[in-house]
């Protein structure tokens, strides 16, 4: 069955696709526009994802700060590359990689939360006296692009018990969760203590 735009009733399709040569090897790229916003959100595919015993997939929000100019404030960067290594090492996996900047606050209001942060707040207070909710990141596209790509069970590499709820709500059969490790740093520990006290996310410490 073939998933539906958000909203829309009509086909979901790749605005673009093409085979793409990594430092882990062989992927296939899919971008996908999301209808509404226009962001263009991101699959990398290895394999057989259609496996019926499963496959391991990776749903992960940008994060420009982390995993392009070397932040070390958070953990990103270290799950992306660690969920990348384990889909090539398994042979098969999907990374579904959202345009969802700073939990959904976007890039320019997630420096300016950096800056409260810097002056005391935690990642929660920040984004409230910004005027934001805790997190407003959705993942029912994230859904669409897998039932399009056709995966069956999915062993799913998270720390976030809503990401699953939600996916699960969408029809997307989640077969286990695969905890992701996050290393503690000083510069990162009060962030990562703080998504676990107050996000809910299962993080070992």
């Amino acid at each position: 069955m073939r998933a539906t735009c958000r909203g829309l009733g009509e086909p979901l399709v790749p605005y673009a696709e093409a085979p793409l040569p990594t430092q882990r090897g062989p992927f296939d790229v899919l971008v996908f526009r999301e209808p509404g916003t226009g962001l263009e959100h991101v699959a990398m595919l290895r394999g057989d994802v259609r496996r019926p015993e499963g496959v391991l997939v990776r749903v992960h929000s940008e994060c420009l700060t982390g995993e392009v100019l070397g932040s070390l404030r958070c953990d990103c960067r270290f799950q992306l590359d660690w969920a990348l290594d384990r889909i090539a090492e398994a042979g098969a996996g999907v990374l579904v990689y959202l345009r969802q900047e700073g939990r959904g606050i976007g890039l320019g209001n997630k420096v300016r939360a950096y800056a409260l942060q810097a002056r005391g707040a935690d990642t929660f207070e920040a984004n409230r006296k910004l005027g934001f909710g805790d997190d407003l990141r959705h993942f029912d596209f994230a859904a669409e692009i897998l039932e399009y790509l056709g995966v069956g069970p999915i062993d799913l590499l998270t720390n976030n018990p809503r990401k699953m709820s939600e996916l699960s709500d969408a029809g997307i059969q989640i077969r286990s969760r695969v905890p992701v490790p996050s290393p503690v740093t000083p510069h990162n520990q009060a962030y990562l203590e703080t998504k676990k006290r107050r996000g809910g996310q299962l993080i070992d410490l």
